[in-house]
């Protein structure tokens, strides 16, 4: 397991990790690109693969589920190990956590559920925050509390494509990441909803092509993702433009 960085013994290199890329950035990157993938449970090095091959096929954002027994570890490692791709930190249940994460290096912060505290880091550290909500009450709260874009899930509970469209016609201002049960079937629906991003997990980088070292076959699916939020929100722009004209 790689080590740590120690937040005061390295300082001077915890603030050159964290600004290689700006908060700014990391959100521009996020709206462009429109899927984050989720990473859960793997080492340092299935980790540094899977980002490097998601990286070539145009998706150079890697979440890392800071809730897994050395998950501190692998974001550490592809900070220092693939620096031109975007690690953030999900399923950050503390603000210590949080905390931690940062010092190391997290380019954005992520949760499952709604956690105000966290959206103060947009200022007071400049990185993007990404809390969790379901409801409309707990979306409308993390959005007016500085969140960058509010994650809905688990999205696929609530009806997905459906809920989404709901959400934005109530919430037209906030983006939304969906997250929670995307799969293939599911994800241009999503995006033609309205979700600005999807959160994908296991139909993105299975199990089986990390532990096979299948790159090809993680690229080919990343393929996929890219072409159902570049198709959905053609679709979504075609419906705008469409209900623009009624009015």
């Amino acid at each position: 397991m790689p080590e740590i960085l120690n937040p005061t013994a390295n300082s001077v290199a915890t603030e050159q990790l964290r600004g290689t890329t700006s908060r700014e950035e990391v959100c521009a990157r996020i709206r462009e690109t429109g899927v984050i993938p989720v990473l859960r449970g793997a080492s340092p090095e299935a980790a540094l693969f899977a980002a490097e091959s998601l990286a070539q096929a145009g998706i150079p954002i890697m979440e890392i589920a800071a809730n897994r027994p050395g998950a501190l570890g692998v974001i550490s490692h592809l900070v220092k190990y693939a620096p031109e791709i975007v690690v953030g930190a999900g399923s950050v249940t503390d603000m210590a956590t949080a905390h931690r994460c940062l010092d190391i290096g997290a380019k954005f912060l992520a949760s499952d559920a709604l956690m105000l505290d966290m959206c103060k880091f947009r200022a007071t550290e400049q990185v993007a925050v990404l809390p969790g909500a379901f409801t409309p009450s707990e979306i409308l709260a993390a959005w007016g509390a500085g969140a960058d874009f509010v994650k809905v899930v688990p999205c696929n509970a609530a009806g997905g494509a459906s809920y989404i469209r709901s959400l934005k016609a109530a919430l037209p201002d906030v983006p939304l990441i969906a997250a929670g049960g995307v799969t293939q079937m599911t994800a241009l629906g999503l995006v033609a909803a309205g979700a600005t991003a999807l959160g994908v997990g296991g139909e993105l980088i299975p199990e089986q092509a990390i532990r096979l070292r299948q790159g090809r076959r993680i690229q080919e699916l990343a393929r996929r993702f890219l072409g159902f939020v570049d198709n959905g929100r053609i679709e979504s722009a075609g419906r705008n433009d469409f209900l623009t004209e009624l009015k």
